[in-house]
């Protein structure tokens, strides 16, 4: 019984320590990502500086102009225009003929 215990021990021991390397390489693995499209975006756009403190990963681009993530309202707006204008498209699309009256429901 002891013996079944400690081999029970080392099975999860060692799956515990797997997991934690996964979790590491995955975390690595966002972060190497993160880094990379910052090197994409200097080297595309010179002019914007990814050290500025004024360049701000928190902040989304809505309606052309730079908001806080956190300010749901400006973002639940955002939501709701590109709703609409993809219904916009729908309505034009059926209007034109390209889509049938039946497809666009």
């Amino acid at each position: 019984m002891e013996e079944d215990y400690e081999d029970l021990k080392d099975k999860y021991d060692g799956a515990v320590g797997e997991l934690d390397d996964l979790n590491n390489s995955i975390i690595q693995e966002h972060i190497n990502g993160f880094e990379k499209g910052l090197r994409q975006a200097t080297f595309f756009h010179r002019e914007v500086d990814v050290t500025d403190v004024k360049f701000d990963v928190n902040k989304d681009v809505v309606d052309g102009r730079l908001v806080n993530e956190d300010d749901g309202s400006a973002v639940q707006e955002a939501d709701v225009r590109v709703e609409e204008k993809a219904a916009e498209v729908v309505i034009e699309a059926v209007d034109v003929g390209e889509v049938g009256a039946d497809a666009a429901e």
